[in-house]
């Protein structure tokens, strides 16, 4: 039988060169598909906006991935203190001087030289030398941070080379396969489909990477741009303090002449100048008299209240212990014995001839004790006042609102006469004409009176603390009156020479106090 007489059915199978042809226009497509994918989405991605147009809306540029630059130090100045502390500090002593000018001004107006100009001469000179010395901070931390920029820019500099240098190897690499073709015959070379995959996933890495090293360059390059910014505006603050700290000396080197002219002036005035001393030293003894004898009679008041007020307890308790006594000695004894006590013990205690508790005469003893007190002995309420006072040092408000302390407390040379020393109880504050002086603290007025060279003198008690205020030429309140702190006790005065100052004492009980110690600062 022949073969025809028999057809089989067999099936048609895809010879295997057909098979690789199809394989490898699967690869074709998707390859094609895979390379594009990335481009499409690079274009479709938002580009950044450029600098220049707002500046509001343009995205930060990501932050290289290189060493970070060193931060700059917190603190601008060589102390520790900020900028924005030294500028403030500058300002006030600007402030300071300007006021101090304005009693200069005052003082000036009488024709003849005198000790308080000296004083407003010596405090514009130490306030200068303290605007000197904040400039010279300020120039330190500025030559500082300066430093430390240059070395920043420099790394930045470097950083910004090794980036662009790394990024034309990638732009050199990326031009060899920059058309499609180069790239999808780079694929289809694969031996296997692992292989062709591992292919197409360098090339995406590959792009992805030069993306972000684009990224890091235009961070570098603006952070480079700010620490120049930066860098620029430094050297010119450098260059206005420096202009400063020149036009501050030329100010201090015409003071110092001004206040050398002064001395001289005065020393020709040496016989006035001897005289107007003893003239202080007598107003001044005359002062601490006072005081110590108003201190003395505030211990002896203090401490004889306290001595009654222990004997009213003392009576009042054994009044308590004789009541409880026949109290349980009734309730002991029979009914009509019981109500004969309770009417007897009615009647002590109705009789209106009975003398007082407080009668019994002083005897030489108790006011000699009373004499011999060193402290004022506080009830509670003193003890409130002293507590509260002595918790404030360092924080009390000054007396006047403005003015300087034109000679200080203790013992110091006089500023014109040779080998001669003076003493201050407290601290002469001069200010203005007519400036009103305050209250530093809560208390009750002890004391108004006139001393010849003081003028008046208001001396306020804070439980046992005394605070004195001389030199007044009114006063608004009255002995025994009740202050508040910071409310307004008078004027200052001003002499015949122009100057208006304020004398201001701190005691605890019978020990003078530096007052620069309690005030606080301004």
């Amino acid at each position: 039988m022949s073969k025809q007489a028999f057809p089989t059915n067999k099936v048609a199978f895809p010879s295997a060169t057909g098979a690789r042809r199809g394989y490898w226009w699967l690869l074709l497509l998707l390859g094609g598909w895979l390379s594009v994918g990335p481009a499409l989405a690079q274009q479709k991605r938002p580009q950044p906006a450029r600098r220049g147009k707002t500046a509001k809306q343009a995205p930060r540029p990501a932050p290289a991935r290189r060493k970070p630059a060193p931060r700059r130090a917190a603190s601008s100045s060589p102390r520790g203190k900020s900028k924005a502390q030294l500028e403030r500090e500058r300002l006030n002593n600007l402030r300071q001087i300007e006021r101090t000018s304005q009693a200069l001004d005052q003082t000036q107006a009488k024709k003849k030289v005198s000790l308080g100009q000296l004083h407003v001469i010596s405090e514009k000179l130490t306030e200068k030398k303290q605007v000197i010395r904040g400039i010279s901070t300020q120039l330190q931390g500025i030559e500082t941070n300066v430093h430390q920029t240059v070395k920043q820019v420099v790394q930045t500099q470097q950083t910004l080379a090794q980036l662009k240098a790394e990024y034309a190897r990638l732009l050199y690499t990326a031009s060899k396969t920059a058309n499609g073709f180069n790239r999808l015959m780079f694929l289809f070379a694969s031996e296997s489909f692992n292989q062709f995959a591992l292919r197409l996933r360098y090339i995406r890495q590959y792009t992805e990477e030069r993306q972000r090293q684009a990224a890091r360059i235009m961070g570098t390059q603006y952070r480079l741009h700010e620490q120049l910014t930066g860098l620029t505006k430094q050297q010119q603050r450098k260059s206005s303090l420096l202009n400063s700290q020149l036009s501050e000396n030329r100010n201090l080197l015409t003071l110092k002449s001004k206040e050398d002219e002064m001395v001289q002036q005065l020393s020709q005035q040496e016989q006035g100048l001897r005289q107007e001393l003893e003239e202080r030293r007598q107003a001044v003894n005359r002062l601490d008299n006072l005081i110590a004898e108003r201190v003395r009679e505030e211990i002896v008041r203090a401490a004889r209240a306290a001595r009654l007020a222990a004997r009213r307890e003392a009576a009042r308790a054994a009044e308590r212990d004789a009541r409880t006594a026949a109290r349980n000695r009734r309730d002991n004894a029979s009914p009509t014995r019981r109500e004969e006590s309770t009417a007897s013990s009615d009647s002590r205690n109705d009789d209106p001839t009975a003398a007082p508790e407080n009668d019994a005469p002083e005897t030489a003893a108790e006011a000699a004790a009373d004499r011999r007190a060193v402290r004022i002995a506080l009830t509670p309420e003193t003890a409130l006042a002293s507590s509260s006072f002595a918790g404030n040092r360092g924080h009390l408000p000054w007396p006047v609102s403005r003015g300087f302390i034109s000679q200080r407390f203790g013992r110091h040379p006089h500023p014109v006469l040779k080998n001669v020393t003076v003493e201050n109880r407290g601290v002469d504050i001069q200010t203005a004409a007519g400036e009103e002086v305050r209250s530093c603290f809560d208390g009750k007025v002890l004391t108004i009176t006139n001393i010849a060279g003081m003028n008046t003198i208001v001396m306020i008690q804070h439980g046992d603390f005394f605070t004195v205020y001389a030199k007044l030429r009114s006063v608004n309140v009255q002995e025994g009156q009740r202050v508040r702190a910071r409310e307004v006790i008078g004027t200052v005065a001003t002499d015949g020479e122009g100057t208006s100052e304020v004398q201001f004492q701190v005691w605890h009980n019978s020990s003078n106090l530096n007052p620069e110690s309690w005030l606080g600062h301004r």
